[in-house]
């Protein structure tokens, strides 16, 4: 099987590391790269690391033609920009993998809300699936349009989810203190993310804000059965790639570590969710896979359950979740063009 595949948006960093992961996917053939900014250059003039192993002119948004030209596309755009075009696409025909947090959510006014913009293609919302592999497999096969979740979301959402589930932590209280690495903000300049602003240093921001808040709350909600609430403080690192976070929760009154592992079962036959028994994952553990780690403590004096996850922001944060959706929705392996072994260093 040939997979024709079309990246818009492609010089941003989950562009390029889309670009990356296409050429060692055995199925897939790069037919269109689409770049606003950079239209008429070359490939490997904006990324050199490309070099002789693959160039190719990135071009001009035209939907036609690349609906024309695509099995499958790849929208790696900002909120806001991405479902209009996205919309364009998946009426066309096409399938869609949306990048943006445009289509991630049940309701669009809690999308506005947070966002803070008007939702561009509200009528194409409700045939969206949120492509989260290891929760939503089957509707995610039959889907035409996925909106791939979030870099923090994913790292909060795949930890906690089981144990709502399983009904063994309090559905109140929950705080997930996160930390990701630089290339999260995205391929801009900004004196924030400038190096002698972030080396060495380590600061939080979008207290009480952030808009990945309302994915996380609103995937949790379903795993708990109501409406969860949830403390979700991100914070800067001041490395490439990367997130960890560390999320509080309250354990039930009579839960054990077994328990736990046992509600962490359901993730047994999935290839890119390892929970360790014993140790805490570290981002050096993941960086470069498209594994997300899960370790846990408990803390019997304060009955809290204390939970790390470590995963890349920009693999399984993005463009290998992206892979990963459409491997199945093409019915191929969940692991066709992927690893989960991290480089370590």
């Amino acid at each position: 099987m040939t997979i024709k595949v079309s990246i818009i948006g492609c010089t941003g960093y989950v562009g390029e590391e889309l670009i990356r992961l296409a050429l060692t996917h055995p199925h897939i053939e790069i037919t269109h790269l689409v770049s606003k900014s950079f239209a008429g250059q070359m490939l490997s003039e904006v990324y050199p690391n490309f070099g002789k192993a693959f160039d190719k002119k990135l071009e001009a948004l035209d939907t036609e033609v690349i609906a024309n030209d695509s099995d499958v596309v790849f929208t790696a755009l900002p909120h806001g920009v991405s479902a209009k075009i996205s919309a364009e696409l998946s009426e066309r025909g096409v399938k869609v993998i949306d990048l943006s947090g445009d289509f991630r959510y049940d309701d669009v006014s809690v999308y506005e809300a947070w966002y803070k913009v008007e939702h561009q293609a509200k009528n194409f919302n409700d045939i969206a699936v949120y492509g989260m592999c290891e929760l939503y497999t089957e509707q995610i096969a039959k889907a035409e349009l996925v909106a791939n979740p979030g870099c923090y979301t994913t790292g909060a959402i795949l930890p906690v989810y089981p144990l709502l589930k399983a009904d063994i932590i309090n559905p109140e209280g929950i705080i997930i203190d996160a930390k990701s690495g630089v290339s999260g903000a995205g391929r801009k300049e900004s004196l924030a993310l400038s190096f002698s602003e972030t080396h060495e240093s380590f600061k939080a921001y979008g207290l009480a804000t952030h808009r990945h808040t309302s994915e996380i709350e609103q995937e949790l909600s379903k795993a708990a059965g109501q409406d969860i609430i949830v403390s979700f403080t991100p914070h800067l690192l001041p490395i490439k790639r990367g997130i960890l976070e560390t999320i509080y929760a309250t354990l039930k009154d009579g839960v054990t570590r077994e328990d736990i592992i046992t509600a962490y079962a359901c993730y047994d036959e999935k290839p890119f969710v390892h929970v360790m028994e014993k140790g805490l994952p570290e981002i050096k553990h993941v960086a470069g896979s498209n594994s997300i780690k899960i370790g846990f403590a408990i803390d019997q004096r304060l009955n809290r359950l204390i939970v790390v996850s470590a995963l890349d922001n920009l693999v399984k944060g993005a463009g290998g979740q992206a892979i990963q959706n459409m491997n199945v929705m093409f019915g191929l392996k969940e692991t066709e063009g992927l690893t989960p072994v991290g480089l370590y260093l």
